[in-house]
C-alpha cells in the first residue's frame, strides 16, 4: 500500500458562505467514508493564523519560510491506498466534496517510517 497526499490551497475555495458550509459537510462525509474504508491516515488544514518557523540544525530559528513555501496554506489529507487508480478516485471524490481541485502526490517508501 502506498500513502498519497491530497492538497489544495486556501485560495482555491472561492465559495459563498452557503457553498462553504456544504463543502464542509460533504468533505467531512468523505473523511468518514475514508475512515470506514480503512484508508484514512491523517487530514486537516494549515492554521494560517500561526506563522511558520524555520529551524536549522544548530537550533537557529527564522521567521522567514522557504521562498517556495511562502504561501503554503489550505487543506491536506493522507490516505493509504492500493494503487494510483484508487488515489485518483479518492481525489475526484474530495474535489467534488470540497468544490475545488485536489493536487495528488505519492510518498516515496521509506522502510524506516
Amino acid at each position: 500500500m502506498t500513502k498519497y497526499l491530497f492538497t489544495f490551497p486556501a485560495a482555491a475555495m472561492r465559495l459563498t458562505p452557503e457553498e462553504f458550509e456544504a463543502a464542509g459537510r460533504d468533505s467531512h462525509a468523505e473523511i468518514r467514508a475514508a475512515k470506514e474504508a480503512g484508508v484514512y491516515v491523517f487530514g486537516g488544514g494549515l492554521d494560517a493564523t500561526v506563522a511558520p518557523v524555520r529551524v536549522a540544525g544548530d537550533g537557529a530559528q527564522s521567521a522567514e519560510p522557504y521562498e517556495q513555501t511562502r504561501e503554503l496554506d489550505g487543506g491536506l489529507l493522507v490516505l493509504e491506498l492500493p494503487d494510483r487508480a484508487a488515489a485518483l478516485e479518492w481525489a475526484r471524490r474530495f474535489a467534488a466534496a470540497c468544490r475545488c481541485d485536489q493536487e495528488l502526490r505519492e510518498f516515496m517508501f521509506d522502510p524506516e517510517s
